[in-house]
């Protein structure tokens, strides 16, 4: 996503790991320093290099590489074209688009911004992440691949939703993106309907698909088809013993109880449980809500909660909006069901349930989806609150416990984990939300700690923790208000700020945890630490500071079980121009593979492809997005590096650890797409013969309609003859061989 990001909302000063060993001076992490800071024996057998280590001061040798398999394609250079650029011997189609409809009651997708429907049976906007589920003769899911599945997709951001409007926003005839500079959409009230598209365009797609000739189609009028978005009713599921006190936090004038709450917003990674579920992650949800120009002010605990998730973060004596608001609050309708003042957060009523204070205590969860059924969608408060991006599952071990790892997209945000109570058992596979109440309501949630020393820790957030119950930034009402405020909680345990963690992946051929740290234009030399290493500054093109080209950091739990409490970690691979230097080029990429910014993490069972997509703003005056494979080897098959860093003046060194090199036929790019998009969500067949890429928000940087038409950034995949030529759109692709043959390999 690569909206609102430079919004930062943590500024608890969490002290790192290396200055606790070395107050203020980066040394070559070795054997015999760490033993002088006073790390244990104990502790040194778990570390990922230095247990090889010879005497003295050296640092740990590289192992011995593992033959495996290489790259079989040629790599795809990089591209300014408005298209999809593929390998030779592979070509796409478009699977579905923005505005697709679901249902043949509906017009076909005019692109000109002339619908008169919601948009409830439409195709939202935002392609993002996305995941197959086989359905078999009876109905039920299925693991197997019998040429008839739904596809999942999440719908991320609205930002330029004056592509779905014949004139662009409007607010008084001012352009939605112009008019929001001055402060948002406070004076003047929008169009309902348009509001209403907007709305809708959100949340998540649910659509059948069939193989017809070895090719996939959607299937209008399919009963599996439909939307779930941000009006859709959800149930608010949490542990037993402290559902209660959630639902104080969920009570609006919607439901009074704070049983249920409406709708999903900003979906962005996903997950698939093992038991045949989809979670939509909702990540950038804070910026919809406003707190209009004169409004009655909220409680300044409230206040303090809504700080530290952006939402509404001017003070109110300042009587202003702070967000970036689409302006939903402000159609005047004659609706009962307050569908759009519901987006005005102020307190005008007696209590929480006489307004909708509360609403934005409704988002910010992983959100549990059915795709077989039409049961209620569940949000999984047990999982924390937080800009949920991903929510991967462990490999699934009979008897035991399930962990979902999960990133907080932000600058200067925690990775977590929760872990299930129950353990697993494969009788649960097609178990639906029921399933999901059993593994999802009922653990502990954790968040990470990164030691400098290539060591890490979960830290579990409990109000039975001091440092939680005593955190003087947030008073911690009772575990519910823990669960719910989960940044202030992994703040109060001290949690290491990363470089903007989004998507999450696990290795289905080791158990390795991967996530991508996107990029950090905060990232000071003074600040680096282990895990998030560079502090450096772009020498030429779009010229970004901080960590602007991101990195993969990866980690393995101890013993290799969900429920450790240990694990070790390593970087897999630093993005990078390929010209910027050694210093900043840690990875040796090249132009066959040189990325930034990844964003988009996946793993293929098939082929065990580790696939990277990138969501850039550093690196695109010489290349759009991209899609790059890799072979990736194992938590600790590399070396202890001591990484140079330059940034306002300031030098320093930090030691880090980056995993074995992988060379271009390890690592390859695989795919480039059109102008101003950002390329996300992916999945295959089970014979890893068939992939599903989207290219989300093609054109992003068109500029909003004022006057005459629009000046397009990107036409595509209009000007690759899908649907209406014009105005770009969302959508997701199949890729194959032209060989048939499997991707990659």
């Amino acid at each position: 996503m690569s909206n609102h990001h430079d919004e930062i909302c943590n500024d608890a000063p969490n002290e790192h790991f290396q200055q606790v060993l070395d107050r203020g001076t980066r040394t070559p992490l070795t054997r015999r320093n760490l033993v002088r800071g006073g790390v244990g024996l104990a502790a040194l057998s778990t570390l990922p290099f230095l247990t090889a280590c010879g005497g003295g001061d050296d640092v740990a040798p590289v192992p011995t590489p593992v033959a495996k398999k290489s790259l079989s394609f040629t790599a795809v250079g990089k591209s300014l074209l408005d298209n999809v650029v593929l390998p030779a011997g592979y070509s796409y189609t478009v699977l579905h688009a923005t505005g697709d409809r679901l249902v043949s009651s509906l017009p076909a997708y005019s692109n000109l911004g002339q619908e008169t429907d919601e948009w409830t049976m439409r195709i939202g906007d935002h392609h993002d992440g996305m995941d197959l589920f086989f359905i078999n003769a009876s109905g039920k899911f299925t693991t197997q691949d019998t040429g008839r599945a739904v596809l999942v997709v999440n719908h991320e951001s609205s930002a330029d939703a004056h592509f779905f409007h014949p004139n662009g926003q409007t607010s008084g005839g001012v352009s939605g993106k112009k008019f929001s500079q001055f402060g948002g959409w406070d004076l003047l009230a929008r169009p309902e309907l348009e509001v209403l598209k907007e709305i809708n365009h959100h949340g998540v797609s649910v659509v059948e698909m069939n193989r017809v000739n070895g090719v996939w189609q959607t299937k209008l009028d399919s009963l599996y088809n439909r939307r779930v978005t941000a009006q859709t009713p959800m149930r608010v599921a949490g542990p037993a013993a402290h559902l209660a006190d959630i639902r104080t936090f969920m009570v609006t004038q919607f439901d009074t109880t704070g049983a249920t709450s409406r709708g999903t917003l900003n979906n962005c990674g996903h997950g698939k449980t093992p038991w045949g579920t989809y979670l939509a992650c909702e990540e950038n949800w804070a910026f919809y809500f406003n707190m209009p120009k004169g409004s009655n002010a909220v409680d300044a605990k409230t206040m303090a909660s809504r700080a530290r998730y952006g939402v509404a973060r001017t003070p109110i004596a300042d009587a202003a909006t702070s967000s970036i608001s689409q302006g939903w609050y402000t159609p005047a309708s004659a609706t009962t069901d307050n569908r759009f003042s519901r987006w005005d957060i102020s307190a005008p009523g007696a209590s929480a349930a006489a307004d909708f204070r509360n609403e934005p205590n409704t988002f910010g969860f992983n959100v549990e989806i059915d795709p077989l059924s039409s049961g209620t969608p569940a949000k999984r408060v047990a999982m924390g609150r937080f800009a949920h991006e991903a929510a991967v599952c462990s490999l699934p071990v009979v008897g035991q416990p399930l962990a979902f790892y999960m990133g907080c997209d932000s600058q200067n945000e925690y990775i977590y984990k929760f872990v299930s109570t129950a353990v697993w058992s494969a009788s649960d596979v097609g178990g639906g939300l029921a399933a999901g109440d059993k593994y999802l309501n009922e653990g502990k949630l954790y968040t990470a700690k990164f030691n400098d020393n290539g060591t890490g820790e979960w830290l579990e957030l409990t109000l039975s923790n001091p440092l939680v119950s005593g955190y003087v930034p947030y008073t911690f009402a009772n575990q519910a208000d823990v669960l719910v405020n989960a940044r202030h909680a992994a703040s109060a345990v001290g949690a290491t700020k990363m470089d903007r963690p989004e998507w999450g992946a696990v290795n289905p051929k080791n158990g390795d945890i991967y996530f991508t740290m996107t990029n950090n234009s905060s990232r000071t030399v003074d600040g680096a630490d282990g895990a998030n290493p560079r502090a450096y500054e772009d020498s030429d093109g779009n010229k970004r500071k901080g960590n602007p080209n991101g990195h993969i950091i990866r980690f393995k739990e101890t013993a290799g079980v969900a429920t450790a409490l240990g694990f070790g970690w390593d970087i897999f691979l630093f993005g990078a121009e390929e010209d910027a230097g050694a210093a900043i080029n840690l990875s040796g990429l090249t132009a066959a593979n040189d990325f930034s910014s990844p964003d988009g993490l996946w793993f293929s069972q098939a082929t065990g492809i580790c696939w990277i997509q990138t969501d850039d703003g550093a690196y695109t005056d010489v290349t759009n997005c991209m899609l790059v494979a890799a072979i990736p080897g194992a938590v600790g098959d590399g070396r202890a590096v001591t990484v140079q860093n330059t940034l306002n003046g300031v030098s320093g060194t930090q030691s880090t650890f980056i995993g074995a090199a992988l060379g271009e036929s390890s690592l390859r790019r695989f795919l480039v797409g059109p102008k101003g998009c950002e390329v996300t969500g992916i999945t295959e067949t089970p014979d890893g013969k068939t992939l599903f890429v989207n290219i989300q928000h093609p054109g992003e940087n068109t500029p909003a309609l004022v006057t005459g038409p629009f000046n397009f950034q990107s036409q595509w995949p209009g000007n690759q003859g899908y649907g209406v030529a014009g105005r770009p759109r969302s959508a997701t692709i199949v890729i194959t061989r032209t060989d048939g043959g499997v991707i990659g390999l």
